[in-house]
């Protein structure tokens, strides 16, 4: 019987430093553009991911119940969105987001460190946040048009119409109730 010649294995380190190479028809300027916009978007929804908990966990008040559950479902919403924009960046050739200071230095929506919020600051600053989001969203939306990305367009376009909900959500929870019926 014939031996087969062995092929000698790569070294970790030589396995580190290759490329990280994913099939794609795009140019390499339309994955650097679309990779940047949505590691710009990840951030921010990791962000507000945890802003959202933040403020979950550290609700008070007569709405407690009602704010606690809302926020706690749109964490999930959030949080359920980080994974595809991640995918998304793999798919079309670039490298995603790789750490918490990552995050830190990429991400637009600002930390909410404080010892006590009210809860009308939380959903207001949550209803901006998500504002900002959209506005993100959008741009990130026409760079894949420029590039005919239509696949990450599309998620996009549900994530912009979830994300308008959570905004809305948030305008009415915050609204008090003597508007006179309009």
């Amino acid at each position: 019987m014939k031996k087969k010649a062995s092929i000698p294995a790569r070294s970790a380190k030589e396995r580190q430093r290759a490329p990280l190479v994913t099939p794609t028809d795009l140019k390499a300027g339309a994955t650097r553009d679309i990779a940047a916009a949505m590691n710009g978007i990840l951030a921010d929804v990791f962000a507000l991911y945890l802003k959202t908990k933040n403020f979950h966990w550290h609700m008070s008040g007569p709405h407690f119940r009602d704010y606690h559950v809302m926020l706690d479902e749109q964490a999930d919403q959030l949080y359920a969105m980080t994974d595809p924009i991640a995918e998304r960046v793999r798919k079309v050739g670039g490298t995603t987001l790789r750490s918490i200071g990552h995050i830190a230095r990429s991400q637009r929506i600002l930390d909410n460190d404080a010892d006590y919020v009210e809860p009308s600051d939380m959903l207001a600053e949550l209803r901006e946040d998500n504002k900002t989001l959209v506005a993100a969203l959008r741009q990130a939306h026409n760079v894949c048009d420029e590039h005919q990305d239509i696949a990450t367009a599309s998620l996009i376009e549900v994530w912009i119409d979830e994300s308008e909900r959570r905004t809305w959500f948030l305008f009415e929870a915050g609204r008090s109730g003597d508007s006179g019926g309009h």
